[in-house]
């Protein structure tokens, strides 16, 4: 994907299937990808979702829209989906244009959906609407794997497994209450962002 360098030959499986023996084109149609600061270009609201895709539907524009919790507000725009965002973005919110970017992710109806730092520079008000669009989304496909990468404690407290890293290395496992009730690394990050 990233030119990773696959140490241990289990890690490059998805369905079971060796990674480095797939199609790349098609390996990549299966993930989609949010970044921690969300690119948007000087196109419509609806380019935007779709970017990257060929005769996407409005229909599944607008679905995706609504799964990344983006629908109502750009349904409240003058000229709705047909609405410029400006060069970056420049008039939305940084957690509008994270729900936009969400919708361009969840468009595609990825297998596996990565997520770098989602909610990193957005206030508490904006990171929960986040988080409800991602949690909605999962809910909507269950066999879609999410893999969120956070500092922000709050971002993954719902997920069912969250690896703990220090220095590189993993040091622990387990769902948020588990973790808690080890009193381990999670727990100790959790007490020092007074966030139990």
């Amino acid at each position: 994907m990233a030119n990773i360098y696959w140490r241990n030959s289990e890690l490059a499986k998805l369905q079971k299937a060796d990674i480095r023996q797939l199609n790349l084109q098609w390996l990549r149609s299966q993930f989609g990808l949010v970044y921690q600061e969300p690119i948007l270009f000087d196109l419509t609201l609806a380019e935007n979702i779709a970017y990257g895709l060929e005769n996407v539907p409005m229909e599944d524009i607008i679905n995706a829209a609504r799964k990344a919790n983006i629908h109502q507000f750009i349904d409240q725009l003058p000229q709705g989906y047909q609405t410029k965002v400006g060069l970056k973005g420049n008039f939305l919110s940084g957690g509008e244009k994270q729900r936009i970017a969400i919708a361009r992710a969840l468009v595609r109806q990825p297998k596996v959906l990565l997520l770098d730092e989602p909610t990193s520079a957005m206030d508490s008000y904006n990171e929960h609407i986040v988080q409800e669009a991602l949690e909605q989304a999962q809910i909507e496909d269950p066999n879609r794997t999410s893999l969120i990468i956070s500092h922000r404690l709050s971002t993954i407290c719902s997920c069912d497994l969250i690896c703990v890293l220090d220095r590189g290395q993993i040091v622990e496992s387990g769902t948020h209450a588990e973790l808690t009730r080890r009193r381990g690394t999670y727990y100790r990050m959790l007490a020092q962002k007074d966030l139990q």
